[in-house]
């Protein structure tokens, strides 16, 4: 449904957005397949407003791995 909308981004206030039992990934591989990046392990999505808001989700400099930490905020 995220690939049909038209999503940019995908953030989740969870560990993964799979389920971690499914070798699969499907959630994953349809989502980074279209282009669509995933932020993991969010927190207070609540109070990010549904318009008007500008997220920044800025990555520390690593190389390599398959996921790598960033520093996400929204500014309001």
């Amino acid at each position: 449904m995220l690939v049909r909308q038209g999503a940019l981004f995908v953030g989740i206030d969870s560990l993964n957005i799979d389920d971690t039992e499914d070798l699969s990934r499907p959630a994953h591989t349809k989502l980074l397949g279209a282009g669509i990046p995933i932020c993991e392990h969010m927190t207070n999505l609540a109070a990010v407003p549904l318009s008007g808001g500008r997220l920044h989700a800025v990555p520390i400099a690593w190389v390599g791995g398959a996921s790598f930490p960033v520093r996400a905020y929204v500014i309001v």
